[in-house]
């Protein structure tokens, strides 16, 4: 036992041990999952390239680039290094799948490995399906080129039924071919299928939990798809996306502290690794989530923060739809129609990012505005409908001619055309319920059955709203104005 001298000498030399182990303190270590990919490669990039696959199941895309570079650079014959460059490029679920300002580097980089060549006939089966989407982008169109892929990478896993790769991809690129109309969810119960058994033989592979939560995405489903949720946050927390895609399943089922606690975190992640676009996906879903569940002063503190953030990319879609959608949000959530009114869209935006600012226009014009005729805002929406018609984007084509249709029947309804009102919102809802929407958004800033349901309350119908709200209620959980709206429409139901 040290003497008292030596008991005074540790006691003041503790607090300079603790204050010299904050300072040599290391970062955590990464955490990104566990993935296995064996390569024709040198044995030494193997660990790398395993690396970056991991980054690029969790649409880390920039972070994966630089590590498939890093294993060209080390071994230039490593044809399957430029395939994962090329993959990079290729955003599946996003919007726009194929960035045009980045065609020409993908284009090389496929290119380089199919001149590479590779001794692997798996690796060059992996090499030749991706080509398919880069070949002829010029004029063959995206679908087709993306079920081209689809069905090379469905060959590509039936040729190799134990390659835990080949079938995550091939579910990947089922996911990314479901048809926005198919309300029977067949290619994303045919990619749960596959990725089910393999979650349990793998359970810290990233990407496995990442596309079951994609496939289970839609009110069908999303019951499914917590416990995926929760492990994918888990197994690669050092991926931004890792954090916030459980939420797409919380706001399915209305679990919005869930949310809330997921968008924090993965906020704060891709701040912390300067990635824009991931970081103001994350804080729209927060404004919503804040919203549904009441807590308006921090969904306001939100967007005053996003109004601090320059430099913003108005013609990224990604970027430009948040930054667009979070003060929209705001305004019409909770039936500020001045502000709403007030909304100008950024003029470098894309034509579907218009679309909703110039939507909220309308809509403030319309229920706001006595005196307004919204007229301008109808036409402008046609005139982009047509735009992003003869574009080839149908989805959001149609999703404009919804946006169109709610800011005419708000007008008709001010226009004391009652029944012309109620026809045009119903069939924006119909139009509405038969899609299913896109990962990019948690949902319609407001559904148009929510909508429909405030529209009959106006014309003093309220057990026909009734009806509308549980079946807004139904399609999407927990949203405070349906809650709302249910119960006045409730209450003076009876009443009669």
């Amino acid at each position: 036992m040290p003497n008292l001298p030596q008991q005074l000498l540790l006691i003041l030399l503790f607090p300079t041990f603790l204050a010299a182990q904050e300072t040599h303190n290391h970062p955590a270590p990464e955490k990104l999952g566990t993935v296995s990919f064996p390569i024709s490669c040198k044995p030494s990039v193997q660990a790398q390239f395993n690396r970056g696959l991991a980054l690029l199941h969790s649409f880390a895309y920039t972070e994966a680039d630089a590590a498939f570079q890093n294993v060209a650079k080390l071994d230039p014959q490593c044809a399957i290094a430029h395939w994962g460059s090329a993959m990079t490029y290729f955003h599946q679920l996003w919007e726009p799948p194929l960035p045009p300002a980045t065609l020409a580097a993908a284009q090389k980089e496929i290119q380089l490995a199919q001149q590479i060549k590779t001794g692997s006939e798996r690796e060059r089966q992996f090499i030749a399906a991706l080509g398919l989407i880069y070949q002829n982008a010029d004029t063959v169109p995206y679908r087709t080129r993306s079920l081209n892929y689809a069905t090379a990478m469905g060959d590509l896993a039936a040729a190799n039924p134990k390659d835990i790769e080949s079938q995550v991809f091939y579910a990947l690129a089922l996911l990314a071919t479901a048809s926005p109309s198919d309300k029977t969810h067949a290619n994303q119960k045919k990619a749960a299928a596959i990725l089910v058994p393999l979650d349990r033989a793998y359970p810290q592979h990233p990407g496995i939990p990442h596309y079951l939560i994609h496939a289970y995405d839609n009110t069908e489903l999303a019951s499914q798809g917590v416990e995926a949720s929760r492990a994918y946050a888990e197994i690669a927390p050092s991926a931004p996306h890792a954090l916030h895609m459980p939420s797409h399943i919380f706001t399915r089922l209305g679990m919005w502290d869930d949310s809330i606690a997921s968008n924090l975190a993965a906020r704060q992640a891709a701040h912390q690794q300067h990635d824009t676009g991931e970081e103001l996906h994350a804080m729209d879903y927060l404004v919503y989530a804040y919203l549904q569940s009441g807590r308006d002063k921090e969904a306001s503190e939100v967007i005053s923060q996003l109004k601090q953030m320059s430099a913003l990319n108005p013609r990224d879609f990604k970027i430009s739809y948040a930054a667009t959608a979070m003060p929209i949000r705001y305004a019409v959530e909770r039936a500020q129609w001045n502000d709403a009114a007030a909304i100008v869209p950024h003029a470098d935006a894309p034509p579907h990012v218009v679309a909703i600012a110039v939507w909220a226009r309308g809509l403030g014009l319309a229920r706001g505005v006595p005196t307004a005729n919204p007229q301008a805002e109808i036409d402008r929406l046609q005139q982009l409908e047509q735009q992003l018609r003869a574009a080839g984007n149908d989805y959001w084509a149609s999703q404009t001619a919804i946006l169109k249709r709610e800011v005419a029947a708000w007008s008709a309804q001010a226009q004391k055309k009652p029944d012309e009102a109620v026809s045009l919102m119903r069939s924006s809802a119909n139009e509405e319920d038969a899609i299913e929407k896109l990962p990019v958004t948690p949902g319609p800033i407001i559904p148009a059955r929510e909508q429909l349901g405030f529209l009959l309350l106006e014309q003093n119908q309220p057990s026909l709203a009734l009806e509308e709200f549980q079946t807004a209620l139904t399609n999407a959980p927990g949203r405070q104005g349906a809650i709302e709206g249910l119960a006045t429409a409730a209450k003076l139901s009876d009443r009669k």
